[in-house]
C-alpha cells in the first residue's frame, strides 16, 4: 500500500507536508495480536544530524542519526556487533564505515546500505521507546520537508514492521503544533541538511506556505573547513573536530568578541589557532540564502496578515543555537517593516514533542482507520 498525504481529519493532498503511513495486509494480522494494552503514542523527530523520540509514557530520548558498519573482521571483533548506531559511531569512527541515512535533508536509497541504514535507525529509535509486547504503537514522525515529500515509500518500509499506524509530518509543522503556533506565525527550522521555513495560517501548510534551503548546518561545516584550510594550510584537523568547534562556538555578527583559540597539530606538534574569523564567515554564509527565501515567503502571504507573521517568528532546530542568528533574522525583517524573532527553548525535543501532541490530538477512530486501511 502506497503512502498517501493526509493529517488527522484533513483532506488528502499530494503536496501536503504530511503523509499517512499504513501497514501492509500481511503485517496487519501480526499487529492486531498485541492490541490488549493501552496504546503507546510516540513522537519522533527524524533529523539529518540527530533524532529524538518522546512517548505518552514519559520517555524522552535522542541519538545521533548515524549508522556504521565495521570496516573488517578486526573491527567487528573489537566492537562486538555488526551494526553500530548513534553516538557510538563517533566512539569507533576510525573502525567504521559511517553513513547518515538522511543527508541534505533527504533519505538516500542509492545503495543497499542506504536502505539498510534507514531501517537500522528506525529500529533503534523504536527500541528506545521501550514498548511492552502487548502495546499498540501509534507514531507521528517528523522528518525534513524534502524527505517527507520524496521518500514516503522508504519511510513506510522502515517503520511499517515496527508500529501499528503512523503519520509522517514535516518538522516545522510539528514544532509549530507543539507550541500552539498554528496561525499567523513563521517557523524557521535550521537543521543540518536543510533550513525549512513554514508559515502557519491555521491549517495544514500547503506547498506555497513552505520553503526549503539546502544551505544549512552541513553547508556551514564545509565552508568552515575550507576557510580553516585556507587560513592555516599547515594545521591538521578532521571534520569531526570542526563540527565540535562549530557546535560549541557558532556565531554570526558581533555575538562573539575576541579570539576563539583551539588546538590543531602542525607537523605533529599541538599549536593554538584562532578560528573566530573562519567560523563567523562560515556561519554567515547561510544568511543571504535565508534572506532571499524569507522575503519571498512573507511577500507571498496575505498582505493583511504579513505584519502579524513578522512579529511571530520562531527559530527552531539545532542551528537555532547559532549565537546572534535571531538578531540577524530581525535585521532581515527590518527590510520588510520590522518583526520579532525568538528562539525555541528546547531545540532538541521541540519537534518530537510536537509530533507527540499531534498523536495525542488524533481521534481514536482516525488511528483505527489508519491501522485498518489496506
Amino acid at each position: 500500500m502506497l503512502l498517501e498525504s493526509a493529517c488527522l481529519n484533513f483532506a488528502p493532498n499530494i503536496r501536503s507536508p504530511v503523509a499517512t503511513l499504513r501497514l501492509e495486509k500481511g503485517q496487519k494480522v501480526a499487529a492486531k495480536k498485541r492490541k490488549t494494552s493501552a496504546d503507546l503514542l510516540v513522537g519522533i523527530d527524524l533529523g539529518t544530524a540527530r533524532s529524538a523520540v518522546v512517548t505518552s509514557a514519559g520517555t524522552a530520548m535522542w541519538d545521533r542519526s548515524l549508522v556504521g558498519w565495521p570496516r573488517d573482521r578486526v573491527a567487528k571483533k573489537l566492537i562486538g556487533k555488526s551494526v553500530v548506531i548513534g553516538n557510538e559511531c563517533l566512539q569507533h569512527r576510525l573502525a567504521l564505515d559511517v553513513t547518515r541515512p538522511l543527508r541534505d535533508g533527504v533519505i538516500r536509497k542509492s545503495t543497499t546500505r542506504d536502505e539498510a541504514a534507514i531501517h537500522a535507525l528506525a529500529d533503534h529509535l523504536l527500541e528506545l521507546v521501550g514498548a511492552d509486547d502487548d502495546q499498540r504503537i501509534l507514531a507521528v514522525i517528523g522528518a525534513p520537508a524534502e524527505a517527507s515529500a520524496y521518500n514516503k515509500a522508504l519511510l513506510k518500509d522502515a517503520f511499517a514492521e515496527l508500529v501499528d499506524a503512523a503519520m509522517v509530518v514535516s518538522e516545522p509543522f510539528t514544532v509549530a503544533y507543539g507550541l500552539d503556533l498554528l496561525i499567523d506565525a513563521l517557523v524557521i527550522d535550521v537543521g543540518a541538511g536543510t533550513i525549512d521555513l513554514c508559515i502557519m495560517r491555521g491549517t495544514v501548510p500547503a506547498a506555497e506556505d513552505q520553503r526549503t534551503i539546502p544551505q544549512a548546518g552541513d553547508f556551514i561545516d564545509q565552508q568552515f573547513m575550507e576557510r580553516l584550510r585556507a587560513q592555516y594550510p599547515q594545521a591538521q584537523f578532521t571534520p569531526s573536530m570542526a563540527v565540535q568547534w562549530k557546535e560549541a562556538h557558532a556565531f554570526v555578527g558581533d555575538a562573539h568578541a575576541g579570539p576563539l583559540e583551539v588546538s590543531m597539530p602542525v607537523a605533529g606538534a599541538p599549536r593554538q589557532h584562532d578560528i573566530s574569523a573562519a567560523l563567523r564567515g562560515a556561519c554567515e554564509s547561510i544568511l543571504p540564502h535565508l534572506r532571499e527565501e524569507l522575503r519571498s515567503l512573507i511577500a507571498g502571504f496575505d498582505p493583511e496578515f504579513q505584519e502579524r507573521v513578522r512579529q511571530n517568528v520562531l527559530l527552531a532546530g539545532g542551528g537555532s543555537q547559532i549565537k546572534g542568528l535571531d538578531a540577524a533574522v530581525e535585521e532581515m525583517l527590518e527590510e520588510l517593516g520590522g518583526g520579532h524573532v525568538r528562539v525555541v527553548e528546547d531545540p532538541l525535543f521541540a519537534g518530537a514533542n510536537g509530533a507527540l501532541a499531534i498523536a495525542q490530538d488524533t481521534d481514536p477512530e482516525d488511528w483505527d482507520r489508519l491501522e485498518q486501511a489496506k
